[in-house]
């Protein structure tokens, strides 16, 4: 059975959708989120940045625009109902903790989308990200029937390689200068799970991960 969205309503609006693992849940961002959101993206600069893209010149500064990041929100919003791409927060409690997202969503016969995530350095070493992302993979193939998921990391992040490497997701090796970080075209191992793959290894996935008490 598919991951079923659970939607909150009150009399004022609605909240978005939650996916539920054992300590954490992903819901997408809004624009109410952006005061935690700073916070912990001014917080964890250092820990981060060496790991992303530069911001285009010319282009607003979400971590320091409330505007800009709304507008964001409301570009992942229009992804979501597009069927293009999924993008969820990361939330232990009430505690928000980072970002992960699938991206470029190809149907046709590709039926493929691309994973990215990131962590508040504070919560980092908790078993968070395995968790969301065990998560979000069951939502991937049993809700929006995708084929395949990827990760692509620089070889070097070390923090980011042991999330794939705890869920024993299969590596297929190097693509040179595959993606521009922080100002330089870096190569990226390349991290892949299958629709099949899932099948045979969702029971001890979820018990993990999701239903037992998540390792760290």
């Amino acid at each position: 059975m598919g991951l079923v969205w659970e939607t909150v309503s009150t009399a004022v609006h609605e909240e978005p959708a939650v996916l539920r693992g054992a300590r954490v849940h992903l819901r997408p961002l809004t624009s109410r989120d952006f005061a935690d959101w700073q916070a912990v993206r001014l917080r964890s600069h250092a820990w981060l940045t060496p790991w992303e893209p530069r911001r285009p010149p010319g282009s607003p500064d979400i971590i320091r625009n409330r505007s800009a990041f709304a507008s964001r929100c409301r570009a992942r919003d229009r992804e979501r109902q597009m069927g293009t791409g999924y993008g969820f927060g990361i939330f232990a409690g009430p505690r928000f903790c980072g970002e992960i997202n699938l991206n470029g969503i190809q149907r046709g016969p590709f039926q493929s989308a691309y994973v990215g995530y990131w962590i508040d350095q504070d919560c980092a070493g908790h078993g968070y990200v395995p968790e969301a992302l065990v998560v979000l993979t069951r939502f991937a193939f049993e809700d929006l029937v995708l084929h395949r998921l990827q990760v692509a990391i620089v070889p070097r992040n070390q923090p980011s390689r042991r999330v794939v490497e705890k869920l024993g997701l299969r590596c297929e090796g190097t693509a040179e200068r595959y993606l521009e970080i922080n100002g330089v075209w870096e190569d990226h191992l390349r991290y892949a799970i299958t629709a099949e793959e899932w099948a045979q290894r969702r029971q001890q996935l979820l018990a993990q991960w999701v239903d037992g008490t998540p390792a760290t």
